[in-house]
Parts: structure tokens; C-alpha cells; sequence
């Protein structure tokens, strides 16, 4: 199947119209709206990889299992290094579409300042070729009232060629020359006018052809781009997702050498009490108590001797000391 290029399918009959040359502008100028767009998405994109990343750090802070030990503990603390190893690799991932972003934007503005030269020539252009063909026009309708002036006054010679008197013969004659002379002149201009309006309009089919083989070139390049930049976007996808699950996998080997029993048996060897249980603790009764509980004498030990008894007088009572027997306190 035959390839269809642009520079063979927009053109005009009109040799003013620019409606081929516009249609190819305005597609232009929608591509670049489209690099514009993914641009800015790529670029919100590392937006929310980088917030997600800073998010994924301060989890990583965060206190978690402290206070376990032994094979738990150290999981766990693969699991938040971890989860820091993974915020650093989409804090990457952002930079990463940042710089692709950045690429595609130098691309658009390199094709923009490309396709302005072309667009000022191809404009310049297009205000010559219509310019000059107003004037051409102007000219061949200035040169066709010529000819129809000459005529006029042919005929008008002709007709008075001999009823009139040899002076006014003369007049129509020489007003049939100044005719036939502006005619000519009016020719001469016209036929100018209608060369130059070819040489231009030899330069500008020439220049459309160019114009079209650069945009569409400048087009081929595009989606090009546009196609190999989200391909590579997607790969650093790709990327980020078996970044990811390798760290999921230290995560778990890890996790696969966690030992429960051996757990169990570091916290009781680290923290145990003791291997003996209370006793019982019997039931006692009140009363079986106080049966057969043996007297019980005072304790005599660390006690000074008791005062010998103070002198008496003949007259004196008698006073009894602790140590008599049968000595209380309470007389009733």
C-alpha cells in the first residue's frame, strides 16, 4: 500500500487559500499540547512518589516492637529498614520521572523553536503570494478596461470614418492610439504582474513541499518521543515494583528465620523468677488455735533487773513490787 506523505495532500485550487497549510499547524499545535499534558502528568506523578516516599520514611521512625526480642525483634527491624529501603527507592523513582519530564519539555521547546523559523518563512510567504495576487488581479481588470477602451474608440473611429471631417479624424485617430497605447501598457503590467505572481508562486509550492517534509518529520519525531517516553515511565514502573518485592523478600527471609520456641525460651531464660510454686496456703481455725498453743513465758532477755525495794519507814505502807506474786495492776 502506498504511504501518504503531507506534502502531497494539503493543497488548495485556490492558489490564495491556506486551509492544507493551517490544518497541519493546527495538528502541530495540538501535539504539543499533548507533550505538554504528559509532561505535567509525569511531573504530578514524582509529585506523589516523593509525598509517598517522605510518608514511607516517617513510618520507618516510627516505634515498632520495641520492646520484643531475640529472632522477633531482629525481623522487625529488617521490616522497618525495610520500609525505609522502599521510601528511599520512590524517593529515586521521583527524581527519576523528574528528569524524564524535564527531557520531554526540552524536546517540545526544541521543536517549537524549530518549526517557528518555518512557520515565519511559510507566513511571509503566503502574505507575498496573496499580496501579489490582489495586485495581478488589480492589474488584469486595470488591463481588460484597456481593451475594452481601445475598442470603444476603434469603433468609434471606424464609425465616423466618413462622415467626419479629416480633423476630427485626426482626434479619433490619435485617440485611438493613446487607447491602444494605454492597452498595451496596461498589458505589459498585467503580463509583469502575472510573471511575478508565478516565479512567486513556484517559490512557495517549493517551500510547501519543504514546510511539509520538516512537519512532518518534526511529527514522525513526536510521537516517536511521546510512544518511547511512556514506554520508559512504565519500565521505571516495572523497575520500582521488583525493587519493591526484593525488599519484601529480605523481609521475609527474615521472617522465615523468626523461631518461635526459640523466642519462648530466650524471654524465660532472660526473665524467669523461679521453678517452685507457692504452697498451699491451710485453713486454720480460731479456736483449735488457742488449745493448743503452749504457754508461753515473757522473755526475760535484754531486760534489767527489777529495782530493789526503796526503805521503809516504821510508819510507811506497803507497797508490792512487780516481781511479787499475785502482783497486778488493777485492784478491783
Amino acid at each position: 500500500m502506498r504511504e501518504l506523505h503531507f506534502k502531497d495532500n494539503f493543497w488548495n485550487t485556490d492558489i490564495t487559500c491556506t486551509a492544507g497549510y493551517d490544518s497541519i499547524i493546527q495538528h502541530l499545535n495540538d501535539g504539543k499540547r499533548t507533550c505538554k499534558e504528559i509532561e505535567d502528568f509525569m511531573k504530578a506523578r514524582a509529585a506523589i512518589e516523593e509525598k509517598y516516599a517522605k510518608e514511607l520514611m516517617g513510618l520507618s521512625k516510627k516505634v515498632c516492637g520495641h520492646t520484643e526480642m531475640n529472632t522477633l525483634k531482629r525481623s522487625l527491624d529488617v521490616f522497618k529498614l525495610q520500609t525505609e529501603n522502599m521510601s528511599l527507592s520512590h524517593l529515586h523513582l521521583a527524581q527519576t520521572m523528574r528528569e524524564e519530564a524535564k527531557k520531554l519539555e526540552d524536546f517540545r521547546e526544541k521543536q517549537k523553536e524549530a518549526r517557528k523559523k518555518v512557520e515565519q518563512q511559510m507566513d511571509a510567504l503566503h502574505k507575498q503570494k496573496a499580496a501579489q495576487y490582489k495586485k495581478t488581479a488589480e492589474a488584469k481588470k486595470t488591463y481588460e478596461q484597456k481593451c475594452r477602451d481601445k475598442e470603444e474608440a476603434e469603433q468609434n473611429m471606424n464609425r465616423n470614418a466618413t462622415t467626419s471631417s479629416s480633423k476630427q479624424q485626426e482626434k479619433l485617430y490619435a485617440k485611438t492610439q493613446q487607447a491602444k497605447q494605454t492597452a498595451e501598457e496596461a498589458d505589459r503590467i498585467y503580463s509583469q504582474n502575472v510573471s511575478l505572481l508565478g516565479k512567486m508562486r513556484e517559490e512557495w509550492l517549493n517551500e510547501h513541499v519543504k514546510a511539509c517534509e520538516f512537519f512532518e518529520k518534526q511529527e514522525v519525531e513526536r510521537i516517536n518521543t511521546l510512544r518511547n517516553v511512556v514506554w520508559t515511565h512504565l519500565n521505571h514502573l516495572s523497575q520500582q515494583c521488583v525493587t519493591s518485592d526484593e525488599l519484601y523478600e529480605e523481609v521475609r527471609k527474615s521472617l522465615e528465620q523468626c523461631n518461635i520456641q526459640e523466642d519462648i525460651e530466650h524471654f524465660i531464660n532472660l526473665r524467669r523468677t523461679g521453678d517452685k510454686p507457692p504452697a498451699p496456703v491451710p485453713y486454720e481455725n480460731f479456736y483449735n488455735n488457742q488449745r493448743s498453743a503452749p504457754s508461753r513465758s515473757l522473755p526475760t532477755a535484754g531486760r534489767r533487773a527489777a529495782a530493789p525495794p526503796p526503805p521503809t519507814a516504821e510508819n510507811d505502807p506497803l507497797y508490792s513490787t512487780v516481781a511479787e506474786p499475785g502482783y497486778s495492776l488493777i485492784r478491783y
